[in-house]
């Protein structure tokens, strides 16, 4: 028999409601009955709310992400004005099963600093006490944050060393906000202890420091002798129950996304829609392309929930937008990369309308044919990123299709070459079908390799559409599964694109100063003229200099065989 496995799942409720959500869950803590949690939850603090919060912890039993597949040990509930108006703004709080008192559970929290500090630090140990009867110890270190009423929440855990009195930890990272808020000086307190399977791990001792002491420290200062004071009290001669050095200490300003944006970094966004046979006649109801007066289509749905997200952060809300799988006019070929306008020279559409309008228009013009190949438009798109290794420009593709790909081989293949390039693919399946083969490309498992070569990170992020949406056209809550879908498809990229630019050694550029706008002329509500794209008559995107020519024009780079029916 063991103990429980618990977790905590935080949930928040709306603002004048008592509806609750899930917001986020904490790690599992394996064979604890009094778990200490290091995961944090992060929240916006408004006064002037009644912010309700719902605490649920389960024991994990399996692998599976539903927690109606776990036991539930209890409950609790709380507002965030109870924590702060409390002691130390700590406040303990039973746990219920129905009307069961089971347990209870301690809540803390603190305000937030400024500080983007990161801190990477490596430490390892010599001489510990030796904890196991047949062996060694197997020694873990953890990090405590001192509050600001002198009690002390856990920061960080190490992995435990196997059946050794010198250990030597990996190097881990962690943000300065958290181990000490921000303050150089304030107490940060290491414990060392010994891993037991059933999770009765012994005590091995501790030592304090400080975030100055660990940054600007000698390596005298920072070698610390661990001390038990149980140990201590009961021997004389007890010296220490071992030592910990610190091997590196390294500080670094953690730059945001937001922070990258702000200096002038562009979002480009493109759409690549999937003109396949198998997606139906659009001209019939059930087709995934019909165009219905009073619903929208799984493929509006899909540019829509995307679309409202990123349009924020292009600047000149142009956007070219690429169809495949079709047979185009005047001649009827069949194309794998077709501007949806039908103007290779220009294929860019001003706004999500702008889309919505040449998807629409173009289906009264192409013959829905085949196959579904990826290959084509992801190599458009990444020659234009290859064009921009300075960061000012960052891409975005997202593809809509409805079934299994096409030309799995060049797909991968130009997936790899793509993760050395500052893009990341989004991809929406849409429709009935299954699509196991496209949780390949999404690298969020296992990196994608191909012929040997593995990508340089994970660009890929795959989503089905009936996870959110409930049935084609389905016109119930869509606005909040739109929602969700973005949320889901668009979490990974702030990570991708801080990934990217910190593999290239690219900081963001200062904030420009605030300018006063001019007055403008003309009409009342003339906008003013777009900053982004200038459409010069190279027909090149993003616009400037230095991209490459469209590929309908000059010389492009050479591609590889084409896949089968290109």
């Amino acid at each position: 028999m063991s103990k429980s496995d618990p977790i905590c799942v935080l949930y928040t409720a709306q603002l004048g409601t008592d509806k609750f959500a899930e917001f986020e869950r904490t790690e599992v803590i394996q064979n604890n009955l009094n778990p200490n949690f290091v995961k944090k939850f992060v929240l916006d603090y408004y006064f002037e709310e009644s912010q309700k919060l719902k605490f649920e912890i389960y024991d994990i039993d399996s692998a599976s992400a539903k927690l109606n597949q776990h036991d539930f040990l209890g409950a609790a509930q709380c507002t965030i004005g109870q924590i702060i108006g409390s002691t130390g703004n700590r406040i303990q709080i039973a746990l219920y099963e129905g009307n069961k008192k089971c347990g209870s559970i301690l809540l803390s929290c603190e305000e937030l600093s400024s500080c983007k500090d990161k801190a990477t630090l490596k430490f390892q140990g010599k001489k510990l006490d030796k904890k196991d009867f047949f062996g060694k110890s197997d020694p873990y270190l953890v990090f405590y944050r001192c509050n600001e009423d002198e009690s002390f929440t856990i920061a960080h855990k190490t992995e435990y060393v196997k059946n050794t009195l010198d250990p030597n930890w990996k190097e881990f990272s962690i943000p300065v906000t958290s181990l000490c808020n921000g303050d150089y000086d304030r107490t940060i307190k290491v414990e060392c202890w010994d891993w037991d399977s059933d999770g009765s791990h012994d005590f091995i001792g501790e030592f304090k420091t400080n975030m100055r002491c660990l940054r600007e420290g000698t390596p005298q200062d920072n070698t610390y002798q661990l001390i038990n004071q149980k140990l201590k009290a009961k021997k004389k001669s007890y010296k220490s129950s071992g030592m910990i050095s610190l091997l590196k200490c390294q500080v670094e300003t953690e730059v945001t996304f937001l922070d990258y944006i702000t200096g002038g970094t562009q979002v480009n966004f493109t759409v690549a829609i999937d003109f396949t046979a198998s997606n139906g006649a659009p001209q019939q109801p059930n087709s995934l392309h019909h165009i219905g007066h009073n619903r929208q289509n799984a493929y509006e749905q899909a540019i829509l929930a995307v679309g409202q997200i990123v349009q924020d952060y292009d600047t000149d809300k142009l956007f070219p937008v690429l169809g495949f799988g079709a047979k185009i006019p005047p001649d009827g070929r069949v194309s794998h990369e077709f501007a949806v306008n039908f103007n290779e020279q220009n294929p860019f559409c001003a706004g999500i309308g702008g889309i919505m309008g040449a998807y629409k228009n173009s289906l009264s013009h192409i013959q829905l044919h085949g196959p579904t190949n990826f290959s084509p438009v992801i190599n458009h798109v990444a020659r234009f990123a290859e064009a921009y290794p300075d960061g000012s420009n960052y891409f975005i593709l997202l593809i809509i299709t409805d079934g299994v790909i096409s030309d799995m081989d060049f797909t991968k293949s130009a997936i790899v070459n793509a993760s050395s390039l500052p893009l990341s693919i989004i991809i929406i399946g849409v429709g009935p079908a299954e699509f196991d083969a496209m949780e390949v490309l999404d690298g969020d498992k296992q990196m994608l390799s191909y012929r040997g070569k593995s990508a340089e990170r994970d660009i890929v992020q795959f989503v089905p559409l009936r996870d959110f949406v409930g049935g084609i056209g389905s016109s119930t809550n869509v606005m909040l599964s739109q929602a969700r879908l973005a949320k889901e498809v668009l979490a990974e990229v702030p990570y991708q694109f801080l990934s990217w630019m910190k593999k290239h050694g690219i900081k963001p550029n200062p904030a420009p100063p605030p300018q006063q706008q001019p007055a403008q002329q003309g009409y009342p509500g003339q906008q003013p003229a777009q900053q982004g794209y200038p459409m010069d008559p190279g027909g090149s995107y993003p616009g400037q200099q230095s991209a490459p020519p469209y590929p309908s024009q000059g010389t492009q780079p050479t591609a590889p065989s084409a896949p089968p029916g290109y």
